[in-house]
């Protein structure tokens, strides 16, 4: 999910110098407004929030865990784990949490190197990590990486992950991305982030999944919880992640690996493990008396670190991103920490926390994002404030993700050449090796009936192409970052193309 993008005052840079910037602690936090009335109010309504919401949407499966002050109050599975199938969701169901596998990370990482360890650079420990610009390079560290103000592109590498790309090859040629000022840029990546934490659990020596099993899962106790998607695929009890096919319906066509960015969206876990990290997190990092967390490392997760989303109108309020959580004020002052995670192959969930009244809630889905995760947590919250949710959130929800998706997608309609248009030159003109420094190689290969096929990616993933007008085509693109039918243009004296959708940051064009 694109997220918004936040280019700041050009002159904030030379300000900040070499130093990595010091946040300042959160505001204190108000005296708690919700007594156990107000949030019982909330649970007693919940069965009923989430079967609307499922009956409306149609998605299958969903899991949900609440807790207040270090008790775990809810935890109910609904529906099914696969279409078609009569196997119940329950509270260990296992379900793939997409971007919420974030605050999950920087538990981990603050667990791995405490509050200083957030401020050394990253690139020592991942030699082949480099951005475009060496002194950025050589001056990142994990909190610019975790609240995404490296000056990386929104989402830089998702497109290779697309491709069939592993994680070394991908941190290895995000030195050919664009820069947009450091420290003074928000952009969401996940392979940043993804960077960040490989580059902590190269320092303590270990695999990213093995430091998680041993800073957090293992000591914490949520053994349905793993960040190495082959657990997900053999858990028993998994939830299958369902897509809308063309008719309408939910189909459990897609398995998502995201592997390759695991620290970033490649955690699995049920209701009930991340009903254990919502108590861990509401108490400073202790479970049942334990320490498993330094509370000071895990406070400087919880503080604002980039501003994600300026206020649009003169009553809103400012979001701020922090490490690995969205950060957010509400009227009365009080800290909210948030995130959403979507794979558009089949997941959607969310965590949401207001720290000072000790209560958060988690829910999973099984479904690509129509609104159910976010608005479960958000009719959850406005009953237990307000006795009732303060309008209706899915449509807007979905609206918001609508725009999204749009934004990204072309503005060529390729499926209605114009009139007139003119024919394309001979198949064997196009046809050949291409070359990308960053998408690496690419094929156009002619069949004996003339019609062209691309074919792009390390196992190389074929794309049937469709004539548009003169030298331009057109093909279906494919995966988690599908945008529709996008072009593909080639150069009048053929020695190169572009495909329009991986040329967003002028990275597009393949040359013989």
């Amino acid at each position: 999910m694109s997220t918004v993008r936040w280019l700041a005052a050009a002159g904030l840079t030379a300000l900040l110098g070499a130093t990595a910037p010091g946040p300042s602690p959160p505001p204190a936090q108000p005296p708690a407004q919700l007594d156990d009335a107000d949030v019982q109010r909330a649970v007693d309504q919940l069965d009923g929030v989430v079967k609307a919401a499922m009956k409306r949407t149609g998605v299958p499966g969903v899991s949900v865990a609440v807790v207040h002050d270090g008790k775990v109050i809810k935890l109910q599975g609904y529906g099914v784990r696969k279409v078609g199938e009569n196997a119940a969701v329950d509270a260990d169901t296992v379900f793939q949490l997409a971007s919420v596998s974030k605050p999950i990370a920087s538990t981990v990482v603050a667990g791995a190197v405490g509050v200083d360890g957030w401020t050394r650079p990253v690139a020592p420990n991942v030699p082949d990590f480099k951005l475009k610009d060496p002194w950025v390079t050589a001056h990142m560290t994990a909190a610019d990486l975790f609240s995404h103000r490296s000056g990386l592109p929104d989402h830089a590498g998702d497109l290779l992950e697309d491709l069939g790309y592993d994680q070394q090859y991908i941190l290895s040629h995000l030195r050919y991305e664009p820069l947009t000022p450091f420290r003074a840029s928000y952009a969401y990546t996940n392979f940043g982030l993804t960077g960040a934490a490989v580059a902590v659990a190269e320092e303590k020596g270990v695999s990213w999944d093995k430091l998680s099993d041993d800073v957090l899962y293992k000591p914490a106790g949520m053994s349905h919880t793993s960040s190495r998607f082959q657990d997900f695929v053999n858990a028993p009890d998994r939830a299958y992640g369902h897509a809308k096919a063309a008719d309408g319906t939910w189909k459990a066509q897609y398995v998502r690996d995201a592997d390759a960015q695991s620290p970033a969206g490649g955690v699995s876990s049920s209701a009930r493990d991340m009903a254990t990290w919502v108590r861990l997190q509401l108490a400073d990092g202790k479970l049942d008396g334990r320490q498993i967390i330094p509370a000071d490392a895990l406070q400087r997760t919880h503080w604002p670190e980039a501003v994600s989303n300026p206020p649009h109108a003169p009553a809103a309020r400012t979001g701020f991103y922090g490490l690995g959580w969205n950060v957010s004020y509400d009227d009365a002052g009080r800290l909210k920490l948030s995130h959403t995670g979507g794979f558009e192959l089949g997941a959607h969930t969310n965590v949401t926390m207001l720290p000072g009244e000790q209560l958060g809630i988690v829910v999973l889905t099984n479904a690509s994002p129509v609104g159910v995760a976010d608005a479960v947590a958000l009719d959850f919250f406005d009953i237990a404030e307000h006795g009732q949710p303060s309008r209706d959130w899915i449509p807007l929800i979905q609206q918001v993700y609508q725009a999204q998706t749009d934004a990204l997608r072309s503005k060529t309609d390729y499926t209605h050449p114009p009139s007139g248009a003119a024919p394309p030159k001979a198949a064997h003109t196009y046809a050949g090796t291409y070359r990308n420094s960053y998408y690496g190689p690419a094929q156009i290969v002619a069949a004996p009936d003339g019609t062209l096929t691309l074919r792009l990616g390390p196992k190389p993933q074929s794309y049937p192409l469709t004539h548009y007008a003169g030298d331009t085509y057109s093909f279906e693109t494919a995966g988690e970052n599908a945008v529709g039918r996008t072009g593909v243009t080639f150069a009048p004296d053929g020695k190169s193309f572009t495909v329009e959708y991986l040329n967003a940051e002028g990275l597009g064009t393949f040359s013989r």
